[in-house]
């Protein structure tokens, strides 16, 4: 279940505003070599994950590849060169092409949203929670305590509400296979995007670059950015809130169910005392919160 977190953000938002700690930068690229599992998929948790990567079992348990770069990758030392999956759900459909084409080339997928089909094939893991909410740029006369409600989104996203604070609004989505496209659209109640809306590479600031822009955003991905754990790409964004907080979110890792059972995928994802979820300082250095339900498998999909 999501919920709305009460947090102050505004115009001196950062890693302090948010009491988040943040480390010097590390895991910022695609893994060098081969490692036991391959995983690929979110924007949002590719920077923790590379992380993770780095820190279990001294780097070579969990190779983890970005959501952008080139635009191929080779996930094993023979064959597996396949397309990037940027994204939540374009790393889903790969790890569900590798499983149906029985490749072997993708072992798990990063994924900032639940599941969008109901089955078993797939099981969602949680890890971790980000929250998201809403950006802007600072030298816009949006970022005037910016606080919107989910119906205010909707119609904006409908190109319904135009303006704000006397600026013509811009508004701005992820690119399509985003969990946090996704996922914020149904958190504002599934509006139907209108033509007015356009894209960006997700969390990234930069593309923020006239007064009217808005676009979601994650508040773990955003503190890390200023904060210095990851490359700095929030460019001249604030963040505001929404209805007074922000939406909360679980953030996975994906795993086909019949995989539960195999030895390497159990130790490594599956537990409270699983690897990933014994990093919970990891966890906590980009941003995200550490949750007392990491390594659930309570949670499955068809993707």
């Amino acid at each position: 279940m999501n919920v709305r977190t009460s947090v102050r953000i505004g115009a001196a938002a950062g890693a302090a505003a948010l009491g988040l700690g943040i480390m010097a930068p590390v895991a910022s690229a695609d893994p060098s070599g081969y490692r036991v599992l391959a995983g690929v998929g979110s924007d949002t948790t590719q920077d923790v994950g590379n992380a993770l990567g780095d820190a279990v079992d001294g780097g070579t348990l969990i190779a983890s590849y970005d959501a952008t770069g080139s635009a191929t990758i080779q996930t094993r030392s023979t064959g597996c060169v396949i397309p990037r999956p940027n994204g939540s759900s374009n790393g889903i459909t790969a790890l569900n092409n590798s499983v149906d084409n029985a490749t072997g080339c993708i072992d798990f997928a990063r994924s900032s949203r639940g599941p969008a089909a109901a089955g078993t094939d797939l099981t969602f893991i949680p890890f971790a929670e980000d929250q998201v909410t809403v950006a802007v740029r600072s030298d816009s006369a949006l970022n005037n305590n910016l606080d919107l409600t989910t119906t205010q989104l909707k119609d904006i996203y409908e190109c319904n509400l135009t303006t704000l604070n006397g600026v013509a609004l811009t508004p701005l989505l992820p690119q399509a296979g985003s969990g946090t496209r996704s996922f914020f659209l149904a958190e504002i109640g599934n509006p139907a995007v209108g033509t007015c809306v356009g894209t960006m590479q997700e969390h990234n600031g930069v593309e923020l670059d006239s007064a009217g822009d808005l676009a979601p955003y994650s508040v773990a991905q955003y503190n890390a950015q200023v904060g210095g754990a990851v490359d700095d790409r929030h460019g001249a964004t604030v963040l505001g809130t929404i209805g007074g907080g922000v939406i909360s979110r679980d953030v996975y890792n994906v795993v086909p169910t019949a995989k539960l059972t195999d030895s390497v995928i159990d130790a490594t994802f599956v537990g409270a005392d699983s690897k990933v979820c014994a990093e919970s300082g990891v966890i906590e250095d980009f941003g995200f919160t550490a949750i007392d339900h990491c390594g659930s498998t309570d949670l499955q999909g068809e993707r």
